[in-house]
């Protein structure tokens, strides 16, 4: 089968080494038929300049932004000025196996229906899962199938519900027709929402466990900091007001009271994701979060309505079998605040 063409997007800020290392293991890729665009998210030009004259090897290009306009919207910029079968995304913290892309090409051209396929990524130096897709708590948080698992629990290709845009890949026909990244998300859980809308106009997500990629975990943002807290929480409610059947929306709020609750108990064990935000942060810290979350969901519900309109416009799934699909690929409340 011949090579398929595919332009793999990767947003930076800071550049530096890690980007480095990501840019130096994909000149070892067994796929060749491939270009990489890096968006310089610095406002400032620096990662272009950093950049000039370096990997020959690579079909390389850089878009320079005014500032940073956020994971999503830098991919947008990067799909938008290919012609390319498939759209890769990949952190600039990561790091890829040589069978990467051609393993997540054969999984794509598996089916026609195959809109999306995620990667095995691990955790840096630690042997252990990162993600092998995703799952969907029944309050719109979405978190890392298999995170801190062994691989080899992970070692068949399966369907999965959608991938991590850490390292994915994603069909032009499943992009143009269900729509890009949303670009008020910012940071974190577009790529649930973009997923989500896939799954509801019938595409599947393909998981690929011979595409490995290397992850240093969140070098970003941290990988437990405000800054995180703040978009993760606000932009799973901004998931479930958007994408959720009915009859799973009026549950979110009892799901979320449930999982705050876990992340108090966790907390007050040192265990969990909130115990890992650091020092001075504390449950009222986290509670305030929580209401300007929910603020944000008054203030921009308009804009969100219109967008759900939209996605049950054109869904090929009904709200009975897309709550179905939810709960086939979701995850316990508890089980959220525990990783």
């Amino acid at each position: 089968m011949a090579e398929t063409s595919i332009t793999i997007a990767i947003p930076s800020i800071g550049g530096g080494s890690l980007l480095a290392a990501c840019l130096d293991s994909l000149t070892r890729q067994s796929h060749s038929r491939f270009e990489v665009v890096v968006i310089d998210n610095s406002g400032t030009g620096a990662i272009e300049r950093e950049l000039e004259g370096k990997f020959p090897a690579l079909s390389l290009r850089v878009l320079r932004s005014p500032r940073n306009v956020g994971f999503g919207a830098a991919v947008n910029r990067a799909f938008e000025t290919s012609t390319a079968d498939y759209l890769a995304t990949l952190n600039d913290d990561t790091e890829a196996a040589p069978g990467w892309l051609a393993a997540l090409a054969a999984q794509m051209q598996s089916a026609p229906d195959v809109g999306m396929c995620a990667s095995q990524v691990r955790l840096l130096g630690k042997g252990t899962l990162d993600s092998a897709g995703m799952l969907i708590g029944l309050d719109g948080s979405s978190k890392q199938r298999g995170h801190g698992e062994p691989p080899e629990k992970f070692a068949r290709p399966e369907d999965v519900l959608l991938p991590s845009a850490c390292a994915a890949l994603y069909r032009r026909e499943m992009l143009e027709d269900v729509g890009l990244f949303d670009e008020d998300f910012f940071l974190y859980c577009e790529d649930t929402d973009l997923g989500l809308r896939g799954r509801r106009n019938g595409w599947r997500c393909r998981y690929a466990p011979e595409a490995v990629v290397q992850h240093h975990y969140s070098q970003s943002s941290g990988p437990a900091s405000p800054l995180k807290a703040w978009y993760v929480e606000r932009n799973r409610l901004w998931v479930a007001v958007k994408n959720f059947p009915r009859r799973a929306l009026v549950f979110v709020p009892l799901h979320a009271k449930i999982r705050y609750g876990w992340h108090a108990w966790y907390m007050l064990r040192g265990q969990g994701s909130a115990s890992r935000l650091p020092e001075g942060s504390g449950i009222l810290e986290l509670a305030g979060m929580a209401v300007r979350a929910h603020w944000s969901v008054i203030t921009h519900l308009a804009n969100l309505r219109r967008k759900r309109k939209a996605i049950r416009s054109t869904a090929l799934l009904n709200e009975r079998q897309f709550l179905r699909l939810l709960k086939e690929n979701s995850i316990s409340d508890r089980e959220i605040a525990r990783l």
